[in-house]
């Protein structure tokens, strides 16, 4: 049973390792490449992660540092890529053509007109 649950998580984070990929390669822009690698990535690894983690606590090993490691990854990846996205957009990176809205434009347009 529990090699059953193991496989189904391995399976799953490698669908989510997929996706990011085909995501980072098929999308336009560094917006769009930053949500698949931040997002499905992330989840790929965690699931993984937790997969390697039951394995090992079935054969009596309790490895705290397997989840220290999905705890930080869950916190810092989505983070980095949101510092990564906002970098990009302060220095210009123009969005993809199709893009209808620019949530941001009027945050920093405003940031702008106060420090002058």
């Amino acid at each position: 049973m529990i090699e059953t649950i193991v496989t189904v998580f391995v399976v799953i984070g490698v669908f989510f390792a997929v996706v990011s990929a085909i995501g980072i390669l098929r999308l336009k822009d560094v917006y769009s490449r930053a949500h698949a690698s931040g997002k499905s990535a992330t989840l790929g690894v965690i699931f993984i992660m937790l997969a390697v983690f039951i394995h090992f606590l079935t054969q009596g090993e309790m490895n705290a540092k397997i989840l220290l490691a999905i705890l930080f990854l869950f916190l810092t990846a989505p983070v980095a890529s949101l510092m990564v996205t906002r970098s990009a957009y302060r220095n210009g990176v123009k969005l993809d053509k199709n893009t209808i809205t620019d949530d941001l434009k009027e945050m920093y347009d405003a940031d702008q007109n106060q420090s002058n």
